[in-house]
């Protein structure tokens, strides 16, 4: 339960509720509950999921722009399975080297431990290699157009060239390889800053004795 300022209880809110359901979740790596934070990029998601560790008491995040390059923006997952699966799936501390996007090379080893749950935050972090291994998918929900405009305030005119590359690499990614459509939750950010969470396409099944509106 929390507490207001008035000094009411009420029930947890949708962060906590969903750590909760996250641990009580059932391990899908070896001993790891590994789930993903996946959306468009400028969509909020390293935000959200920095919340969400603290919500699960400080649980690890492996962000996947350290495994992704200039010139492989989404050709990680060998560096994903080699470096941070096979390890976790043993319940062994994984060590990934997190890429240096000014140097443009890959950097020293980088711990990541085997704890209960792991989050991996990225845009296709839920794609088709990986979600096997998922205890949770979640969506950050926020359509392309407004996560760009997003990302573009944020990281300014230097790097108007870059987003636009990234651009049509995320358009060519999703639309072979979308994540959505398999999303456990979706999360839509509140103006407030607390999120709303939502059943996500996986969870919503259609009634079979529904009519088809003909």
């Amino acid at each position: 339960m929390r507490q207001d300022p008035t000094g009411r209880t009420g029930p947890p809110g949708p962060l906590p509720r969903l750590a909760a359901e996250i641990r009580e979740a059932r391990p899908s790596l070896g001993p790891v509950r590994l789930v993903a934070v996946d959306g468009h990029a400028g969509s909020g998601k390293t935000t959200f999921a920095g919340r969400l560790a603290e919500a699960l008491g400080g649980a690890p995040v492996l962000h996947l722009d350290d495994l992704a390059t200039h010139d492989e923006p989404f050709a990680w997952t060998a560096r994903l399975r080699r470096q941070v699966l096979a390890p976790l799936s043993r319940g062994e501390e994984a060590h990934y080297r997190p890429y240096d996007w000014n140097r443009r090379a890959f950097g020293p080893p980088t711990p990541l431990p085997a704890a209960p749950v792991v989050l991996i935050e990225g845009v296709g972090a839920g794609r088709r290699a990986v979600r096997p291994v998922l205890a949770r998918l979640l969506w950050v929900d926020v359509d392309v157009r407004t996560a760009r405009r997003r990302g573009e305030e944020r990281d300014g005119p230097r790097l108007a060239a870059f987003w636009r590359g990234w651009a049509r690499a995320e358009r060519r990614h999703f639309a072979g390889d979308p994540s959505r459509p398999f999303a456990d939750t979706l999360v839509r950010p509140g103006a407030t800053g607390e999120p709303a969470l939502l059943s996500g396409p996986r969870r919503i099944t259609p009634n079979p004795l529904a009519g088809d509106g003909g």
